[in-house]
């Protein structure tokens, strides 16, 4: 079903899925997963198996577009930035919570790669929430930039940064967004351009996603790093880690899984950045997530 979700005056579109059974329903009502994606991508990318596994195994599931992705509203269109995202969640959340039969204590996070570290920052935020599942995530921007220079080069990392900066200068002055894709094949002006990136959005990409963004988006990377917020998380977290992500690095989920000020679950599975949405790598990690679910 479509619903909205209300976020500053701006109208989120989000799909809620009710669980199809009341096998983890307690007194306060049924668990809900508040689902958004990683960066760039749109909830109809990728998405929907894991929200199906969820509501099969009982549990309610709000799916959420971050405003100016998709259907929602919000200028400029398509907009990476973390701290807005993260707002957007904290929205869903507040929504989910007002659901028929819902437990409002019983709200799980669930983010993967840009998402899956913007999950542990709003779980810091609010002690209420009662899990949070994180999967390929980009824990630290800093450490991301280290990854593009690792796999691409100076070279590369100049020339984004570049056509962030003329985006910048650009808007200061009120002209139109400067933009560049958000995924591109190696060497070309994107945001993500390691050699899986292509391929790896191209499998799991849904009709509403548009590979494009104001460029000046770029320039929010390295200040987005929920790493240093894991210590304030209380709650139980699941991190599941791709291990040989080259987009995401793992050393920072590890660093996050020591740091974090309540009880965390590590699965590791030996795949790449974009493998954990499909065949194996799913099934297992799914698996997974379904009996973190159940144990909350």
């Amino acid at each position: 079903m479509e619903i909205t979700v209300e976020a500053e005056g701006r109208r989120l579109a989000a799909t809620y899925l009710r669980a199809d059974d009341e096998s983890l329903a307690g007194a306060g009502g049924r668990p809900c997963v508040v689902m958004a994606h990683g960066f760039g991508a749109t909830r109809d990318s990728g998405l929907l198996p894991f929200a199906e596994a969820f509501t099969t195994a009982g549990a309610d599931v709000l799916l959420v577009d971050y405003r100016g992705f998709g259907d929602s509203e919000g200028e400029p269109r398509r907009m990476v930035d973390h701290r807005v995202h993260r707002r957007d969640y904290h929205a869903a959340v507040a929504r989910a919570r007002l659901l028929d039969g819902v437990d409002p204590e019983r709200i799980v996070l669930w983010g993967s790669s840009y998402a899956g570290g913007h999950v542990v920052a709003v779980a810091a935020e609010d002690p209420r929430i009662a899990g949070v599942i994180s999967q390929g995530a980009a824990m630290d921007g800093r450490g991301a930039l280290v990854e593009i220079l690792r796999y691409a080069g100076p070279w590369q990392l100049l020339k984004v940064s570049a056509h962030a900066l003329l985006d910048a200068v650009g808007h200061a002055l009120g002209r139109p967004d400067h933009r560049v894709a958000i995924y591109g094949p190696p060497g070309s002006v994107a945001a993500i351009t390691a050699p899986d990136a292509a391929p790896g959005y191209g499998a799991i990409i849904g009709p509403s996603f548009i590979n494009d963004m104001p460029a000046r988006g770029i320039l929010t990377i390295p200040f987005n790093r929920p790493v240093t917020a894991a210590p304030r998380v209380r709650c139980p977290m699941l991190f599941v880690v791709a291990a040989s992500d080259s987009i995401a690095p793992p050393a920072a989920v590890r660093r996050a899984a020591v740091t974090a000020g309540g009880p965390v679950e590590t699965l590791e599975i030996d795949c790449g950045h974009f493998d954990i949405y499909l065949g194996e790598p799913f099934a297992t990690s799914i698996e997974r997530q379904i009996g973190f679910l159940r144990s909350l």
